[in-house]
């Protein structure tokens, strides 16, 4: 067998390398990691055809205009980061002059880090509104094991990290449902921020509000000050599920009558539902477990597939 040549070996260590499924957020993304290997993998087999390496030049696309786009990835700087509990962080990303993301609400975007070689893509949804003006804020639980998590820990003020979208979002008009009825599970509260704030903002918008979020403590509720403004609000509540807290008695007192301790069950979810004040349409965000129990939870209770949408 003859020995490779240096030139075959060249094309080879020049050749794209094809995403590991985790490397897929799986979030409809258009263009997914996917469709960008498979464009880069052609013009690879274009170059090598022709024994070009110039051709291989633009492979990697990424821009640094600062305007977000879902083709190409763009470099924003870090602004602040901010340790909200252990193991959950909010940064804030600066956007040049007054310019706005201008996302529609509930859409994600997508990161990318390279960890150890390997380029690694994760969606997460802004929690500032839309429109929000020379920023842009998401809020990110960070694994011990997780790949992308060893990347975002090393992120500090001033970095340059790379995103491109928007992608997905949830088509919210005002007034069009009689009440949301939002089930969250930790960091699933992101998509939820911007559609709150939107109804918040508006006083024509008249829909009522019901926000659950889950929880495993009291200490690990995110955003507590922001979330107690909401609650102010006449057609807003705010209930909390805490999984491992066993009693009430330790929390403020402002939360106990708005709090449950144990798991979001499916006796829970019908005392919530008959709580409502009109027939709710309902917003799941969790992990894939939390979303598969909240959907079957919600058909014992009454509510049709069409009346809910899952981030």
């Amino acid at each position: 067998l003859q020995a490779m040549s240096d030139n075959e070996q060249d094309w080879l260590a020049l050749r794209p390398q094809e995403p590991s499924p985790s490397q897929c957020c799986g979030g409809g993304c258009k263009p997914c990691i996917y469709d960008v290997y498979e464009k880069e993998l052609a013009q690879w087999e274009r170059a090598k055809a022709k024994q070009d390496k110039s051709l291989l030049v633009e492979k990697k696309e990424q821009s640094n205009n600062s305007v977000l786009n879902p083709d190409t990835f763009t470099g924003f700087s870090v602004s602040s980061v901010e340790q909200l509990t252990e193991d959950t962080y909010q940064y804030k990303f600066e956007l040049p002059g007054n310019s706005s993301l201008r996302l529609s609400l509930g859409q994600h975007i997508v990161l990318r880090g390279v960890v150890n070689g390997l380029e690694v893509q994760r969606a997460y949804t802004p929690i500032s509104p839309g429109n929000a003006e020379g920023y842009f804020e998401v809020l990110i639980k960070c694994y011990e094991a997780g790949l992308m998590s060893q990347y975002i820990k090393t992120w500090r003020k001033g970095d340059v990290v790379f995103w491109r979208g928007p992608f997905g979002g949830f088509p919210y008009q005002p007034n069009k449902h009689g009440e949301l009825l939002m089930l969250a599970s930790g960091t699933g509260l992101a998509p939820m921020l911007p559609i709150l704030q939107s109804i918040t903002d508006d006083e024509e918008d008249e829909t009522f509000v019901t926000l659950v979020g889950c929880f495993p403590t009291f200490d690990k509720i995110y955003l507590k000050p922001l979330l107690q403004d909401l609650g102010r609000y006449w057609n807003i509540r705010i209930f909390y599920v805490l999984s491992q807290e066993t009693s009430l008695e330790k929390l403020p007192w402002s939360y106990q009558e708005n709090t449950y301790t144990g798991h979001l069950n499916e006796d829970l979810m019908k005392t919530i539902i008959n709580s409502c004040r009109r027939g709710p349409f309902v917003l799941i965000c969790g992990s894939s477990l939390f979303n598969e129990d909240m959907t079957r939870y919600l058909k014992a209770a009454g509510i049709e597939e069409n009346s809910s949408f899952v981030f």
